[in-house]
């Protein structure tokens, strides 16, 4: 019996005497998780972030995120790329105009009514262009018109598809110097024909 007590109490020292190492590096992790834990929550408070701070003090944007305002911004963005292809359907409108009254007027050597119309519509179509383009109604229109007739219509009907390629080729939310300038000069041919053809 004495020997079966002197066992019981042997293994508690040898059960304790392994164990020490054991819970000596746990409680080693555990205060350095605590160390760590308290460093990193002990910013000033000037650095933490306001939850009451106005949208103004948040940063640049302050609507980031708003739901009416991306949807406001989306319509905006719908809106600028419908005006943008209707700008390109107007030059494309314009050269198709431009190539039916040089045709028609080398079948007849001469303007109809109608074409009088399409010379008219053509001449709003170029306004329109430029004044989307930045230009305005003030700008001066170039006269520097051909001394044939016929030249002068080929002229217009070159420019128009000038002007509809540059159209097409000129991005959104560009100023097209180029453009104004072609704009200009058609328009300033396209009354040369309305006033020559009106004698």
């Amino acid at each position: 019996m004495r020997l079966l007590i002197f066992f019981l109490q042997l293994r508690p020292r040898r059960l304790s005497q392994t164990l020490s190492p054991v819970f000596a590096a746990g409680l080693l992790l555990f205060v350095c998780l605590f160390a760590n834990a308290q460093s990193g929550s002990s910013r000033p408070p000037s650095q933490l972030p306001d939850p009451a701070a106005s949208p103004a003090e948040k940063g640049d944007h302050p609507d980031f995120g708003d739901p009416a305002t991306e949807v406001r911004t989306k319509l905006a963005i719908k809106a600028d790329k419908k005006q943008y292809e209707e700008n390109i359907a107007r030059a494309k409108e314009a050269g198709e105009i431009a190539s039916q009254l040089r045709e028609s007027y080398e079948a007849q050597k001469t303007f109809n009514p109608e074409d009088e119309k399409k010379l008219e519509r053509l001449e709003k179509l170029t306004r329109r262009i430029r004044n989307e383009a930045g230009g305005s109604d003030s700008s001066k229109d170039e006269t520097d018109p051909p001394k044939a007739f016929a030249a002068a219509v080929k002229t217009v009907a070159n420019l128009a598809d000038e002007l509809r390629k540059q159209v097409q080729n000129t991005p959104r939310h560009v100023i097209s110097a180029a453009v104004i300038n072609q704009a200009n000069k058609l328009i300033g041919l396209i009354q040369y024909l309305r006033n020559q053809d009106r004698r």
